[in-house]
């Protein structure tokens, strides 16, 4: 088949460039129809509980995470001409595309009690900005006064007020969202400048707008670091201009074809398939490496350049799609999590990894039997000084000191071992966000001021229809509030509730004595007021009672704990205070909300991680049994590739590295990638353990030769390409980039040393060796006689080099 193939490419070569031109050119036209994603990433799937109750209650109140929080701190506010600045801002704000409601001390609003429609009228405090201080003081005291907004619009011991932008749910997720969030910071910024009083940005749209933006720049800025590190690696090696040049054009088509694999297929990019050119890049320079390597190595025996592009397809170019295969599962097991955003992300990947296989072993040979045979100058990196010392180095290690190194690899496995069981699965909601932003340090001065801005719901069923309205069921949801608010972190919870005891106030003269709920003799009086004003047009009231009186909202704010704090917080003191609260009545509560979800996200997507990894374990594992067909040869193979696993887990343990779902991507990826090293050697050495006759001491010394320039080549690209991503701002790619080059770097030292000691220690005698024929044709075993199969007449290239040699 790979003899077939190999005359295949060669006699059909100028067709099958101009193809993948032409498929190239098709793919980029389709990947200019690619489109961004806005949306918040979906985790949790429909089906799961916690999502049906969100989706329930998306359904009866709308969206919870569409306010963006503006804070400020300075009673410099108060005075009249910031004041109107600040009521200029708002109107600014509101005139934004996609704005539905702005709310801040500015334009209060308050309920006035209409005496003859028996209403709550919601009017604005301010009808026209005050002309004198004395007269904005007088109305600053009534709305301090207004406890509905005490923690919530204001706080009264710290000084601070804040601003909340509602927006469209139909542009919440769409790029008017960015484009208002980035006119709202400007102004924020002017404000600032004209009266020296700090702007605090937060919320969650604040954070999808501002990870959108940099995802867009740092792919980008990645994109163009991994072609200009590999561009230097290349030249580095090989000292010549064709082979970078050429390998480059690879991985140009690899990008056009994974954004146009994004477009045919519909997906949008995000922080993840955002990831995908950058890191195809990388990956697709090995595949070059390898067959350039051969083709040098080869046309360095025989000083023929047909022969040498035949051979690295025959030779080579089952193990290539091997090791393609094994990276590719690295990310197709991610189709297993059931995640949407992580399904994408393996089959785009998964597509376009074979995609480099197919460019590569058609692109090198096709256009390298079109130039000028290899001089002397283009292979002398097969002999580089450095890299030979470097590989004599590890031949020496390997015949001498294989104990030494089963010592060290047990002691660094106990270690390792050690460091994991220190892990934590712990996560934040703005994880992805380096301390020193902007956005970071204004969570924390709204989680200073407010308790926090991350939205936690919970659904009350009271059992009945208009069940909101039995005395008794408000005093059990008015007493859970009041435990709720005593918890640290967590804002006073606003309900129906919230809404009558301000009704209250508003009935009796807005005296904030009375900001409670009606007694028995009041609540007549009162509740027909409200009840007039759910007819209204937009009664207050319905914010947080659905249409049929029976389903009431309680919605509170909560700061960025942390998973295991926001866990805790709602699985062993919420729900336990809702139980004990409604104990004995006919109220059933479900806790809901953004944050909520975004726990069970965290848990579920780390558990499907781990479970891909096994799945990747176990085909990986297959794979090589498929192959070698040798049960001790899998094992054999498969500890170089876990010992790095296990010591990255390790490193994570002891360097305070938590578990999340960035930092659980890179065992499956990691995992698929280092393998491919121990394909290319294992192939290599049996194959030169049958031509050595099962000298087995003299099969791994050629196969460290042979292979291991290659290796050290690959494993420095790939450390290189993927510690660029160490330089994001994201934490989790951060992360993703640090641990999967360090896993990959290590797995090159266990590959080139450890391998061979286990070969050298406990491979097997002749007679236990069982050559599979998949590999019968890799490198230096194959049928001489199918080189005379070769028309050199059907695919010569250089005339005047034939003539010259019927000549001689």
């Amino acid at each position: 088949m790979w003899t077939s193939l190999a005359h295949f490419v060669l006699k059909y070569r100028l067709p099958l460039i101009i193809l993948l031109l032409a498929v190239t050119g098709f793919m980029g036209y389709m990947g200019t129809n690619v489109k961004w994603s806005y949306e918040l990433i979906k985790i949790v799937p429909d089906d799961d509980p916690a999502m049906e109750d969100y989706t329930r209650f998306k359904q009866l109140f709308g969206e919870d995470a569409n306010a963006l929080a503006i804070g400020l701190n300075s009673e410099t506010v108060y005075q009249l001409e910031n004041f109107q600045k600040l009521d200029q801002f708002c109107d600014y704000i509101k005139e934004q595309e996609g704005i539905v409601d702005v709310l801040s001390i500015s334009n209060i609003l308050y309920l006035h009690p209409d005496q003859v429609e028996k209403r709550f009228e919601p009017k604005p405090l301010f009808e026209q900005i005050p002309s004198s201080q004395a007269e904005l003081d007088s109305l600053l005291e009534v709305a301090k006064g207004l406890k509905i907004y005490e923690g919530a619009l204001f706080n009264s011991s710290t000084g601070a007020t804040a601003i909340f932008v509602t927006f469209d749910e139909a542009h919440l997720n769409s790029a008017d969202r960015d484009h208002a969030i980035h006119r709202i910071e400007e102004r924020a910024d002017q404000f600032t400048q004209e009266t020296g009083i700090d702007m605090h940005i937060a919320g969650l749209p604040y954070v999808r707008s501002t990870m959108a933006v940099k995802v867009k720049k740092e792919m980008e800025m990645f994109l163009a670091f991994s072609i200009l590190i590999t561009t230097l690696i290349l030249f580095l090696f090989f000292r010549s201009f064709s082979p970078v040049f050429f390998s480059l054009l690879v991985i140009g088509m690899v990008i056009i074809w994974t954004m146009g694999t994004l477009s045919i297929l519909e997906y949008k990019i995000t922080i993840l398939t955002g990831l995908l050119p950058p890191i195809l890049v990388v990956i697709g320079i090995p595949n070059c490496i390898y067959l350039l390597n051969k083709y040098h190595q080869e046309y360095a025996k025989h000083n023929n350049k047909i022969l040498a592009l035949s051979r690295i397809i025959r030779k080579i170019g089952i193990v290539t799609l091997i090791t393609n295969t094994t990276t590719a599962i690295g990310f197709f097991v991610l189709i297993f999590t059931g995640i949407v955003p992580m399904m994408e992300f393996g089959i785009v990947a998964t597509i376009n990894i074979f995609s480099t296989f197919l460019i590569s072993i058609i692109w090198i040979p096709a256009v390298f039997s079109y130039l000028p045979e290899p001089q002397t100058r283009h292979i002398k990196h097969l002999d580089f000084k450095p890299t030979v010392a470097v590989l004599n180095l590890f031949d020496r290690i390997v015949s001498h000191y294989r104990t030494p190194v089963y010592i060290v690899s047990a002691i660094i496995l106990v270690a390792a071992i050690i460091g994991t069981l220190k892990i934590q699965a712990l996560t934040f909601m703005v994880d992805d966000i380096p301390d020193h932003s902007r956005l970071k340090q204004d969570l924390a001065w709204f989680e200073d001021n407010f308790e926090g801005v991350m939205p936690l719901e919970i659904i009350v069923d009271t059992g009945r229809k208009q069940g909101i309205r039995k005395r008794a069921n408000l005093q059990k949801i008015e007493e859970l509030a009041q435990i709720i608010g005593e918890y640290p972190g967590v804002t006073t919870p606003m309900s129906m509730v919230t809404f009558l005891k301000a009704a209250n106030q508003s009935y009796f003269g807005n005296h904030p004595t009375d900001y409670r709920l009606p007694s028995k003799r009041e609540e007549p009086y009162v509740l027909r007021y409200v009840k007039n004003q759910d007819e209204g047009v937009g009664g207050m009231a319905s914010t947080f009672v659905d249409s049929t009186g029976q389903l009431l909202r309680v919605s509170m704010k909560v700061a960025d704990f942390g998973s295991l704090r926001l866990d805790s917080l709602i699985n062993y003191e919420l729900k336990p205070a809702i139980d004990s609260v409604f104990e004995g009545t006919d109220l059933k509560a479900d806790i809901t909300g953004t944050t909520l979800i975004f726990i069970k996200g965290n848990d579920y997507l780390i558990n499907n991680l781990r479970n891909s990894m096994i799945i990747a374990f176990i085909l990986i594992a297959i794979i090589m049994g498929t192959l070698f067909g040798n049960f001790r040869i899998i094992i054999i193979s498969l500890i170089p590739n876990m010992l790095p696993l296990l010591l990255t887990a390790g490193l994570m343990g002891y360097l305070g590295i938590p578990l999340k779902p960035s930092t659980a991507l890179v065992f499956s990826i990691a995992f698929g990638i280092s393998v491919d090293d121990s394909i290319h050697f294992l192939a290599k050495y049996r194959q030169e353990l049958l031509a050595h006759k099962y000298n087995v001491l003299q099969a791994v010394r050629v196969s460290l030769k042979e292979t291991g320039t290659s290796m050290i080549y690959t494993s420095i690209v790939l450390f290189a390409g993927f510690v660029i991503f160490a330089g994001s701002e994201f934490g989790g790619t951060i992360a993703l980039g640090a641990l999967t080059s360090t896993t990959l770097l290590i797995a090159m030292l266990t590959n080139l040393i450890l391998l061979p000691c286990l070969l050298r220690s406990f491979d097997v005698d002749r007679k236990q060796v069982r050559l599979q024929p998949i590999f019968e044709q890799y490198d230096n075993v194959y049928l001489e006689d199918e080189d005379e199969e070769i028309d050199v007449n059907l695919i010569e290239v250089n005339p005047s080099y034939s003539r010259d040699k019927q000549d001689g």
